[in-house]
């Protein structure tokens, strides 16, 4: 069985903190073997250690003066007082796992003169990125924008600074953090191939993909024990006991083909190798359906199975950032013309507004990021348990 991802979590930030403390790790070296360094066109791929000269260390006052200084300020006098002193600054270092970055970047450019660099990586290469440099007092980033599980381990590390705006009060309540704001959600739902499941035929419910009439037509996937934990608490606060859900689960599981990935879960969808997915991300359904691939998550009629898990995914500011202003006006940009962008990529953004809300008449249940955080090998060691009972997909 894989790692969970709450357990690599947790492994990662162990084998950080050991290596540093023998000295295994150089100074803003690269953490992350399955990281990739990326750039995005008209950008600069974040600098390796070969060609990197540290700069000097700010004090960590020092950007949080001037996210101060901005945070006070609101409207049009904000606004143009960030960019002035952002184009100043001229620069932006961003570490995200997000692999739509390339188009928010694009237009960012576009709108400013300032050079922005990407690193990206998985989302736990980008958090053992930043626990290296951070622990060598090396500030390679302004902006961390990646995932909730990475976002609030930083929280907890203290690296991150409080973004103020009247662009974070028009976030979805999912999405407020104390030190980090949301810019998009991965929803999770049920996905079904629609020339194996035909109109009518789609699932209501999970329990009805329980019924041994769908064995080895589902899917499920290593790494969604976030999923598992949402819904286990969605379960407990409807009245089902521990033994009651857990047979649910056991019941899905022993009808499924157990996936790694999501993209490979939406591929072989496509394809025709199961029926139904149970824990899709939407973005992975609708990209799909752009491109002609026979799935859906909806039926024609527009209804889906409930509830829908929602993580959300978002952006925070570095307290160590050498460039605070231009974080500041990326972090407002992601919520005001990068929600477009978003949308364009098929995500689900976390500014949502009374005519485009697509998460509206949705019963949204949130991934319970304090209980993985905190709890992780709980809820891994159970999820690993229940999954034996699939099939395992190569």
């Amino acid at each position: 069985m894989e790692r969970p991802r709450t357990k690599l979590i947790h492994f990662t930030i162990g084998l950080v903190m050991l290596a540093l403390a023998v000295g295994a790790f150089g100074c803003g070296g690269d953490a992350g073997g399955t990281a990739t360094t990326a750039a995005p066109t008209g950008t600069t791929a974040a600098p390796s250690d070969a060609t990197t000269t540290t700069e000097a260390a700010p004090e960590t006052s020092a950007a949080e003066a001037v996210y101060a200084k901005f945070n006070a300020m609101t409207g049009q006098e904000r606004h143009d007082a960030l960019v002035a002193a952002a184009e100043e600054e001229g620069e932006l270092n961003i570490y995200t796992s997000n692999t739509d970055m390339d188009d928010l970047v694009d237009v960012f450019e576009d709108l400013y003169k300032i050079d922005v660099n990407v690193y990206r990586g998985n989302s736990e290469s980008v958090l053992q990125r930043v626990l290296q440099e951070q622990a060598a007092d090396y500030f390679g980033n302004d902006i961390l924008e990646t995932n909730a599980l990475e976002l609030n381990v930083a929280q907890e590390k203290g690296f991150l600074s409080e973004y103020v705006s009247e662009l974070r009060d028009l976030v979805r309540p999912e999405g407020l953090k104390p030190m980090w704001t949301a810019s998009r959600f991965n929803v999770f739902v049920v996905g079904w191939n629609t020339e194996l499941v035909k109109p009518g035929e789609e699932p209501k419910t999970l329990e009805d993909l329980a019924d041994p009439k769908w064995k080895g037509k589902i899917s499920m996937e290593v790494g969604d024990v976030d999923w598992f934990t949402a819904l286990y608490d969605y379960y407990t606060a409807e009245g089902k006991t521990n033994d009651e859900i857990v047979d649910l689960f056991s019941r899905l599981a022993a009808n499924a083909k157990v996936v790694k990935g999501h993209t490979v879960q939406g591929e072989l969808l496509s394809a025709g190798q199961f029926s139904v997915a149970l824990s899709l991300y939407s973005h992975t359904v609708d990209k799909a359906v752009k491109k002609g691939a026979p799935v859906a998550w909806k039926t024609a009629d527009g209804s889906f199975v409930q509830p829908l898990v929602v993580r959300p995914n978002g952006e925070a500011l570095m307290k160590t950032a050498l460039h605070p202003a231009a974080a500041l006006l990326f972090m407002d940009f992601e919520l005001a013309e990068g929600q477009q962008v978003i949308a364009d990529a098929t995500r689900i953004g976390s500014v949502a507004s009374a005519e485009n809300d697509p998460l509206v008449g949705a019963m949204v249940v949130e991934v319970p990021e304090d209980k993985l955080l905190n709890e992780g090998k709980k809820w891994d060691d159970l999820y690993a348990q229940i999954l034996e009972g699939g099939e395992k997909v190569k």
